[in-house]
């Protein structure tokens, strides 16, 4: 799971993005069409999460068309932008597949049902619990709505994001865990 959190903030980086436009929420509109366009930085940033991840050939499979349909269905609507110089505070209502819910009734459904999980050895197969969670994530239409507040600042003429959280990324990649809040 940690490497999965770098991996985010790593993204967050390679995806950011600076626009030559007048408003600062075009810079916004433009980092998540980078999502939903499936651009080759998010995919190769997708590939890199897999390879580390030391995932099977068909779960890695699986994961990237979880996150794919993720990122293609990902939808948002700019709520407000605030301006104070060269910085500006741009609100987002995104729409996302709630990935958190599905891997948390997984974990449920592991802890009573956790004979299914077991090798003919009798040993916890972690294996066959990632490979029933990331079907469940596969499986789950159901999407929770989030309203994010980007940070953008204009540098050389250019509205640039900054500061894209940990927290930002579980939102948009649907895994917040929204429960503490």
């Amino acid at each position: 799971m940690k490497k999965i959190i770098i991996f985010l903030v790593t993204l967050s980086m390679v995806v950011g993005c600076a626009c030559q436009t007048d408003k600062a929420s075009d810079a916004v509109k433009e980092y998540l069409t980078k999502y939903n366009n499936q651009d080759e930085k998010v995919l190769t940033g997708l590939e890199d999460i897999i390879e580390e991840e030391k995932l099977t050939e068909t779960q890695g499979e699986k994961y990237k068309e979880v996150m794919m349909k993720q990122y293609k269905d990902l939808s948002y609507k700019i709520t407000n932008e605030t301006y104070n110089g060269d910085e500006a505070t741009v609100t987002a209502k995104i729409t996302v597949y709630d990935l958190y819910n599905a891997q948390k009734e997984a974990e449920e459904y592991q802890n009573n049902n956790r004979r299914e999980f077991i090798d003919e050895d009798g040993n916890y197969d972690k294996d066959k619990f990632l490979d029933y969670k990331l079907e469940e994530m596969k499986k789950t239409t159901k999407t929770i709505e989030y309203t994010i507040d980007f940070s953008v600042v204009k540098k050389e003429g250019k509205w640039t994001l900054e500061n894209i959280s940990t927290e930002i990324l579980e939102k948009i990649h649907g895994i917040y865990n929204y429960t503490n809040d």
